[in-house]
């Protein structure tokens, strides 16, 4: 499925956060997301899940404008997997990742076995199967990123957006979490701080100060002007001696 922005900008009490921002992420492809903190990623995403409404422009789904779509029709599409996503309630991993059913279910489709199938499933993917049982409060921040990641998982998107999924990760769990996205037969955006692993995307985008500033090929977008501007680091390109992939070193530009 085809996720496009057309000249979207959005602002808070008067204050722009996103200008002009035009993108198209291709059906299947994996779009990776960078820039500093405060560039507008998250509220890129907001908008792209139709969480928020943009001040101008639009957000097309396979040219569609999404404004024209009902919230379960968009449901039924996107899943976002945000940064924060906390809850007071005393409900279990289980019932957290059975929530990704809900676009899906209706008086004329209650719950099905089928139900049971996609949640154990998402739940196996992001190794927290063995914890199906356990209350949302006892759970670390790590593991309530995989149930958040499984909750997204259950509802079988077409478009996944995820914004900082690696957060509070241990490296095993970052790394297979995402292979698992990268394998995904859906299009995704992922939202990224790590630049390595921006590398393995499929095409990335660069934001800062609310705009969109460049877009590509990994290896064509990250280049050491491009760093030392806009993350204000320097950087080399190394081979790595496992793989063979190329890797970047960097080192503060002051």
């Amino acid at each position: 499925m085809r996720l496009s922005a057309e000249k979207l900008a959005w602002s808070v009490h008067g204050t722009p956060l996103l200008t002009d921002v035009n993108l198209t992420v291709e059906p299947g492809q994996t779009f990776g997301l960078v820039g500093p903190n405060g560039s507008g990623k998250t509220s890129l995403l907001r908008l792209l899940a139709g969480l928020n409404k943009p001040k101008a422009g639009r957000v097309l789904i396979d040219h569609q404008p999404m404004h024209t779509l009902k919230q379960r029709a968009i449901a039924q599409s996107i899943a976002l997997v945000e940064q924060q996503a906390d809850t007071t309630d005393r409900i279990t991993v289980r019932q957290v990742v059975s929530l990704g059913r809900t676009p899906f279910l209706s008086a004329l489709r209650p719950w099905s076995k089928d139900d049971d199938a996609i949640v154990a499933q998402a739940l196996r993917d992001v190794d927290m199967a063995h914890m199906t049982d356990r209350l949302w409060h006892t759970l670390s921040g790590g593991e309530r990123q995989r149930v958040h990641i499984a909750r997204a998982l259950a509802q079988q998107p077409k478009i996944l957006l995820l914004d900082e999924p690696t957060n509070h990760l241990d490296i095993r769990h970052q790394l297979s979490i995402l292979e698992l996205v990268r394998q995904l037969p859906i299009t995704v955006m992922i939202s990224l701080h790590d630049l390595n692993h921006a590398m393995e995307c499929d095409r990335i985008g660069v934001m800062d100060n609310g705009r969109l500033i460049d877009s590509g090929l990994p290896q064509e977008v990250l280049t050491a002007a491009r760093l030392r501007q806009t993350f204000g680091v320097h950087a080399h390109v190394v081979d790595d001696p496992v793989d063979g992939k190329q890797i970047m070193r960097f080192r503060n530009s002051v």
